[in-house]
């Protein structure tokens, strides 16, 4: 079996896990549902596992160099955190709006190259690896902290969700995710010095990349002082994240510079 086809069966798996993950929602008890849309998922990730595994072997060096491969990869790590967070935070009522997010994700990878390329000699190094996989589990942490902050915000959440426990969602999501970003980060200008011959050259990619750092250490700040709501609070973590979606997508697509290779 080929990558498409492990990759084919971890979406349908995500697909068909919204049935019992709706159930889930609606149902404020329903350990026979929780227990299935567990399942799906984890067979949906073991066989995503695959695919980028079988990706890695086929092209000699990490599945996350260009956009359609990075894509994929941080799917993963969206669902390798959604089922972490639910270990630690029984988040299973959430899980059907990280499932509908995380098959958006895969469908946008869809639309892109899927052809193996040679790799680029800057992007032949052993940094690769530490460098975006820190950065895409942080993305993949502050995606679950996005999803509780919606459900937060909108007032369907008095009916479904506990302020308390969506608050938790979110700040231990980005516990989690900010020191992951700062070791990427940190790793990249590493990288950078080695390829380039300099640590910070203000790139379009790693000037926004330095913003959603602040934004996120700006969070973590404010939860510390006295006078800011759990409210205001999920609006700076909203915010964050679609910084972290500009850093990812949009730098590449708006502004030319040294990581336009991934597009």
């Amino acid at each position: 079996m080929t990558e498409a086809h492990f990759l084919s069966g971890a979406f349908l798996c995500y697909l068909v896990s919204l049935v019992p993950h709706a159930f889930v929602f609606f149902k404020k008890s329903s350990p026979k549902m929780e227990r299935l849309a567990r399942l799906l998922v984890v067979l949906g990730f073991l066989a995503q596992t695959v695919a980028l595994a079988i990706r890695w072997k086929v092209t000699g060096h990490a599945p996350m160099t260009n956009m359609y491969e990075s894509l994929v990869f941080f799917s993963w790590a969206f669902v390798a955190s959604f089922l972490l967070a639910d270990l630690w935070l029984k988040i299973s009522r959430l899980g059907f709006f990280i499932l509908v997010g995380n098959l958006a994700i895969l469908m946008y990878a869809f639309s892109h190259d899927a052809a193996v390329k040679p790799l680029m000699p800057a992007l032949q190094s052993n940094w690769l690896v530490l460098h975006v996989v820190t950065c895409f589990f942080s993305y993949g942490a502050f995606a679950v902290s996005f999803i509780a902050s919606i459900a937060y915000l909108l007032p369907l959440q008095k009916k479904y969700f506990s302020h308390e426990q969506l608050d938790q969602v979110i700040y231990k999501s980005i516990l989690f995710g900010f020191p992951l970003l700062t070791l990427g980060v940190a790793s990249g200008a590493v990288w950078a010095n080695e390829a380039w011959g300099q640590y910070w050259s203000w790139d379009p990619k790693e000037t926004w990349a330095l913003v959603t750092w602040m934004i996120y250490a700006l969070y973590l700040h404010l939860r510390l002082m006295k006078g800011w709501s759990e409210k205001k609070l999920a609006w700076v973590a909203l915010t964050g994240f679609s910084f972290v979606i500009f850093t990812y997508v949009g730098v590449n697509y708006l502004l030319s510079g040294l990581h336009s290779y991934a597009k």
